[in-house]
């Protein structure tokens, strides 16, 4: 975390901001808060004193390999397990943390240093490595930050997939809970190629991910200039959205959109990104937050509470990130308490978690016309640029002409498909009546009649233009096969300019 991330990856084939809930909720749904703390940054930050709510629960950052033994659990190379314990006064803290009813979540990795599925390369020493990890600080819940060479070392990524799939499936067996975490960065299109490796490496692997938590932060040259933060996070968390469950649907898992959103992790940086130009504010996380109550996403972090607080005025140069401050004045704000609104659970609770499979749930959506605001996709149709359907519940608008592309279709990269869902249709909806004039405006429609080019007709009340000459063509097949059909409906604008000057 605290990284420069700059991606060079257009996002221009993404269409807007898709802020819509989720037509399925997740069975089980319980969405919890813990900020990242960096136990080793200096001064040191006493996470164990904080009774407030939003910063009981934390996320410590990071156990990473040891220089001289890549296969020995260090936090941050400065001090093993014992160490830290002696120096830190560390396992003392976390007793403190426990009777304060706080929870603790163990995080792996980070931008600086080897983590330990890169550095060892001995299956059971890595095992052994990451359960003394947990055995010694009892946590059910861990943080995989896989960033630099430990996302990009294909080796080291299907290595660590087998340590914590052995270490969840010996966890489970012995009727311990482990979740796992996966977080990595994202670019406003969604998780980077590396990205979407890692978390199909864990699925393959077969480890029972809780989520997949995405570091809405560092976008670089993925961002739009006119974008606030929180618009660039939302578009790279919807995006990261449809890709896991595309990568849960490659290998093998359908799940409904609910369940996904449950496995979504959303941690901004507070304040000044280490982009220059990137500060995410209080409003900021207001906006993100509310997006992800909204959508029921599965977790929120920040990094880090270290920084949560306005800067000294000893500390000139803001636009240089501090490891104790925000870099921009919080006022008497604190971003721990706008992103944890409505993030109610709790980690050892979430973490007795199972994933299951959904494909019955899926099948079993049914889409009535009557309930329906656009028409039903179908096969064998056709559909213009800018046409909107209604596919298990959901809308969904093209992209382009397309014909036998299902909308739901998984994909990784939005540009795969000719579809972008706008949102799922909404309890009490039916059909949106088309725009009509009234009788003898222009001549209704006949079977018998010749019609050239540009010609207008009613069709129960409907008006029609004609796109090329015809004869014996219903305007009625014009929504199913907008494509084949010579009649396209007049659009709302078109009525409302002939109504206007029609004589009162």
């Amino acid at each position: 975390m605290g990284i420069v991330l700059v991606v060079a990856l257009s996002a221009g084939g993404y269409l807007g901001l898709q802020w819509w809930g989720s037509a399925q909720a997740a069975d089980a749904y319980d969405p919890w808060f813990a900020g990242y703390v960096d136990v080793t940054a200096t001064p040191t930050y006493n996470f164990e004193a904080t009774a407030d709510r939003a910063g009981s629960d934390v996320v410590l950052a990071f156990i990473v390999a040891a220089t001289d033994d890549p296969c020995t659990p260090t936090w941050g190379t400065h001090y093993t397990l014992d160490e830290a314990a002696d120096e830190l006064d560390l396992d003392r803290r976390l007793a403190r943390v426990k009777q304060l009813d706080g929870q603790v979540v163990v995080s792996f990795g980070g931008q600086l240093n080897t983590e330990l599925g890169t550095g060892c390369t001995d299956q059971d020493a890595l095992v052994a490595a990451y359960a003394a990890v947990l055995d010694r600080y009892d946590v059910t819940t861990i943080d995989l930050d896989l960033e630099g060479d430990n996302l990009t070392d294909t080796a080291a990524t299907e290595r660590r997939a087998a340590a914590i799939a052995k270490l969840q499936a010996d966890r489970r067996a012995a009727g311990i809970d482990l979740a796992v975490w996966l977080t990595v960065p994202v670019a406003t299109s969604g998780l980077t190629e590396d990205g979407t490796n890692a978390v199909s490496a864990m699925l393959d692997a077969q480890v029972d991910l809780a989520g997949v938590n995405l570091m809405t932060m560092d976008f670089g040259s993925s961002k739009h200039a006119d974008e606030t933060m929180a618009e660039a996070s939302i578009r790279a968390v919807t995006a990261a959205h449809r890709q896991v469950g595309a990568l849960y649907s490659q290998a093998g898992t359908e799940l409904l959109a609910g369940t996904v959103w449950s496995k979504i992790g959303i941690t901004p940086m507070a304040g000044q990104n280490d982009v220059a130009g990137e500060v995410f504010g209080l409003d900021d996380a207001t906006a993100l937050n509310a997006f992800a109550v909204e959508q029921k996403v599965g977790r929120m972090s920040l990094w880090s509470l270290n920084r949560d607080t306005t800067c000294g005025t000893n500390y000139v140069e803001l636009t240089r990130v501090s490891d104790s401050c925000s870099g921009i004045n919080q006022g008497g704000d604190k971003f721990v308490d706008l992103l944890d609104g409505g993030f109610t659970g709790r980690p050892v609770t979430a973490a007795a978690a199972v994933t299951t499979d959904e494909s019955e749930s899926v099948e079993a959506i049914v889409d009535d016309p009557a309930t329906s605001p656009y028409p039903i996709w179908a096969k064998d149709s056709s559909f213009l640029k800018g046409t909107k359907v209604v596919w298990h519940r959901n809308v969904y608008q093209a992209k382009w002409w397309t014909s036998g592309d299902l909308p739901d279709n998984p994909v990784l990269n939005d540009w795969e498909t000719p579809w972008v869902l706008i949102g799922p249709v909404m309890a009490g909806e039916t059909p949106i009546p088309q725009p009509t004039l009234p009788a003898g405006t222009y001549p209704e429609w006949a079977g018998t009649a010749v019609y050239e080019k540009g010609d207008v007709t009613l069709f129960d009340g409907v008006p029609f233009k004609s796109k090329w000459w015809n004869q014996g063509e219903s305007p009625d097949a014009a929504a199913s096969n907008p494509d084949g059909s010579p009649w396209v409906a007049l659009t709302k604008a078109e009525v409302q300019k002939i109504l206007d000057a029609l004589p009162d």
